[in-house]
């Protein structure tokens, strides 16, 4: 938000986005579902994405628990969520 980002991707023609990062919940997870919203294909790499465990007032969580909660939540609606290597396949396929 509040970047010149999407104009870029816009005048650079790209229409998918790859998610890879730290702290998943925060900045991954929401990069991915604001470019879905804005119509770009998200494509969030598993084994290239990482959190740690959380504990506050409403809980705990795993780093594990987390993680998978969030590759879940993405791959129901926002993302394909894959492997790097699956990955690395398609764009060597050119797909």
């Amino acid at each position: 938000m509040g970047t010149e980002l999407e104009e870029w991707l816009e005048g650079a023609g790209i229409d998918t986005l790859t998610i890879c990062g730290y702290m998943m919940q925060m900045c991954c997870d929401t990069t991915a579902r604001r470019a879905f919203h804005l119509g770009y294909a998200v494509e969030f790499l598993s084994d290239a994405t990482g959190t740690l465990a959380l504990s506050n007032e409403a809980g705990t969580v795993t780093d594990a628990e987390l993680h998978r909660a969030i590759l879940t939540t993405q791959g129901s609606r926002f993302s394909h969520v894959m492997e790097t290597g699956k990955w690395i396949e398609r764009v060597s396929r050119g797909e």
